[in-house]
């Protein structure tokens, strides 16, 4: 391990790398106190991520290089994560600029075309599309709609007759001069108004147009403009309108989850919903979560990309300040390793100079906006929860390979849950394919063992009854526990005649565990040592789930049937009930406080009470503590 020593480091802002034994880089950050950052690190686990603590344990060596401000370091640790693409930064995968549509209003006869780079070049640009089969699609329907030349500059010049698309009705052959420039030009001012949002104007224009060919009786001018109408309509369906105003905006907002951070940017042109992208980084905790998500926008927005004047963004990750606006909100505050809250100033400046002009980076402003965001949250959610369950359908081949096993597609797990030996219940939960499946829940009751606080012979209970009720055998089950509760599950599988049924494995806490659950092993029958799982590794991390799962499921029951005995011993206090009435009233109301808040007529319907013993109740109700 790295011997840190902060008098070593400078206080200025800057960027580190963080390297392993043979100097590959492990990490790349910044600061603006690189000292107090560097410290962070090495004061010790009891904070650290589990992604952290594994980083920490393994460097070797740590470089810094000096910059100006925070901006600076900012983009260059941009260009060093691109660069080396470091095991334990956030890097995004998918680095290609997206699809755009271009309109260069400069050429005497403009074509809509494709781009992946925005330049300063006077001309128009519409997107981003995020898929390049939903833009083509798109373009497709526009041709159909707007008779713009298909073909590039040099083919318009040589070409000496129309091509198919003059004949099909999508071109006017500019090519051949089969049309003049003015005609031409309001063609393009229609596509422009159309794209820009003002679609309401062009229909309407359409629609006047079509009623005069209709009255000097030109009827197949007339049924042209109908069609045109017609395919305008229909592409207009196909947005979303979300914002009353006219006006292009990104939406970017991020969600924690306990696997990761998710990540989505909303397009939004002239107020109708584009497209979307979203990303996924694993291993993120919630402390890292703003630097993450900050990190990740530096690298989405490219200087060739296109970037809207305003960017919606949650009030973590937006500025005090920043180029041209002066967002909601309290001044940033650093934090005790030299970082602030975010980086949200510095994003803005960035974003300023690389779209060439003002960026209005800050919280959402009014109701549209802020649902704009709640839906940018929900999609980020959503793409970890996918990713999530992809990389769970992935790990599984790999855990049965780790335990011996064919496949592995359903496990079993079990846990025993009781306060002081009271009210025991054994938890077991199912996963099949990587998914939990909860119709398959099971919680055991066993009274004879109250008392005991004895976890192995509650175990030894379960395997019992589980061996009895038969198939659908798991092909693992899990037992929260160490190497003797996981023998006393086998030698109860065993006595009751199934065991071999299915693979056995226990989850324990290590010798070195932390706080962040880095030292989970794993046990099976026959072996002395723990499995050889890497600390961190998809594998322990979907069998921690699997146990947390379990964990919070057989709580959850025992605390369940502790509060149901609760309140059905405070009820039969009561005179007049004995235990039918209170398991009616019990199943009719759920809670004394529910009973207590009924009237009469109430207490008399839903519990099947007669009237005079349902206004007893009540009075004794009434006075009832709780």
């Amino acid at each position: 391990m790295f011997d840190f020593v902060p008098q070593n480091f400078p206080t200025s802002p800057g960027v580190y790398l963080m390297k392993g034994g043979k100097g590959k880089i492990l990490y790349v950050g910044k600061a603006k106190n690189l000292r107090a950052r560097l410290s962070s690190y090495f004061r010790g686990e009891a904070g650290h991520s589990v992604k952290t603590a594994a980083l920490v344990a393994r460097i070797a060596a740590v470089e810094v290089l000096l910059t100006a401000s925070e901006k600076e370091a900012l983009l260059l640790e941009s260009s060093l994560i691109k660069k080396h693409r470091p095991r334990y930064n956030v890097v995004l995968k998918d680095d290609k600029n997206y699809i755009l549509f271009k309109l260069d209003k400069r050429s005497p006869y403009p074509r809509l075309a494709f781009t992946r780079r925005v330049s300063r070049d006077g001309a128009a640009y519409f997107g981003p599309f995020t898929s390049a089969a939903a833009a083509r699609t798109t373009w497709k329907e526009l041709g159909r709609v707007f008779a713009l030349r298909k073909c590039g500059d040099k083919t318009l010049n040589n070409r000496i007759r129309p091509c198919l698309y003059h004949f099909i009705g999508q071109c006017l052959a500019p090519c051949v001069k089969a049309v003049d420039p003015e005609t031409y030009m309001a063609l393009v001012h229609r596509v422009e108004a159309f794209l820009t949002g003002r679609s309401a104007e062009v229909l309407k224009s359409v629609q006047k147009e079509m009623e005069q060919a209709s009255e000097r009786l030109d009827f197949e001018e007339a049924a042209r403009l109908r069609d045109l109408l017609f395919a305008m309509r229909r592409t207009v369906e196909g947005q979303a309108t979300v914002l009353t105003r006219l006006v292009d905006m990104d939406v970017a907002d991020f969600t924690v989850t306990d696997h990761g951070v998710g990540l989505c940017v909303l397009f939004v042109r002239q107020g109708r919903l584009l497209d979307r992208k979203t990303f996924f980084f694993p291993g993120i905790e919630a402390g890292e979560a703003v630097g993450a998500a900050g990190s990740a926008l530096v690298q989405f927005y490219r200087p060739e990309s296109f970037i809207p004047a305003r960017v919606v963004v949650p009030p973590s990750l937006a500025p005090q300040t920043a180029v041209g606006f002066v967002a909601d909100g309290e001044p940033e505050a650093a934090d005790a390793t030299g970082e602030a809250s975010g980086d949200g100033a510095a994003l803005a400046e960035i974003l300023a100079e690389r779209r060439g002009g003002p960026v209005r980076l800050g919280p959402p402003r009014g109701r549209e906006e802020r649902k704009l965001l709640e839906l940018a949250g929900a999609n980020a959610r959503r793409a970890a929860e996918e990713a999530v369950k992809a990389a769970e359908r992935d790990v599984l081949p790999s855990l049965a390979g780790s335990f011996g096993l064919a496949a592995l597609n359903r496990i079993e797990a079990v846990d025993v849950s009781h306060l002081g030996g009271k009210g025991v219940r054994v938890g077991m939960v199912v996963f099949e394919a990587g998914a939990p499946k909860k119709s398959d829940y099971r919680a055991y009751a066993f009274p004879e063992l109250e008392g005991t606080s004895d976890d192995y012979l509650a175990l030894a209970s379960f395997a019992a009854k589980r061996a009895a009720s038969g198939p659908p055998w798991p092909d693992l089950l899990l037992v929260d526990g160490g190497k003797g509760q996981l023998e006393a599950v086998g030698r109860a599988l065993t006595e009751a005649g199934a065991g071999g049924a299915f693979a056995l494995a226990s989850i324990a806490k290590g010798d070195t565990r932390s706080q962040n659950e880095m030292g989970d092993v794993i046990y099976v029958p026959g072996r002395k040592n723990p499995l050889a799982l890497r600390p961190g590794s998809p594998e322990l991390l979907f069998l921690q789930r699997v146990r947390d799962t379990v964990h919070d499921f057989s709580i959850g029951r025992q605390r369940r049937a502790r509060t149901k005995t609760g309140l059905q011993s405070a009820v039969l206090d009561l005179p007049g009930v004995g235990p039918k009435t209170a398991r009616k009233l019990w199943e009719a109301f759920g809670s004394v406080a529910a009973m207590k808040a009924a009237s009469p007529a109430d207490l008399a319907l839903k519990a099947g009470l007669g009237p005079k013993q349902a206004a007893k109740l009540a009075d004794s109700l009434a006075g009832l503590a709780g």
